[in-house]
């Protein structure tokens, strides 16, 4: 079923894991990266800044597209936490739904 379409998964294995060597890039004739940019890894780099979170919710008819304005301060694997000062609302926004994000200052993004 997976021919050559995607990759197959790699992990760490067990004897690096028990030598505490578990920074070590495991590939498959790929080179990664030791410092991978996931979306969280990013907004958590930026907690504090105004950001305009885009999300869509494509079941919904009222909800189908939203922007959330306002200060990160919180990313999870899986959520975003956005507070807006100007209602004093806070929102708690599902990774799977947001599009993209925009900020109006620089954003930090490598280490």
């Amino acid at each position: 079923m997976n021919g050559s379409y995607y990759q197959n998964p790699v992990f760490i294995n067990d004897f690096e894991r028990e030598n505490g060597d578990e920074d070590s890039v495991i590939t498959t004739g790929v080179t990664y990266p030791m410092e991978q940019s996931y979306i969280e890894n990013i907004l958590r780099r930026n907690k504090g800044k105004k950001v305009r979170a885009h999300v869509s919710f494509s079941d919904s008819i009222e909800w189908r597209d939203r922007v959330f304005s306002g200060f990160i301060e919180e990313a999870g694997r899986d959520n975003l936490i956005i507070s807006d000062p100007e209602t004093g609302k806070w929102y708690l926004i599902l990774m799977i739904y947001l599009d993209f994000v925009e900020f109006d200052e620089k954003i930090i993004y490598g280490k």
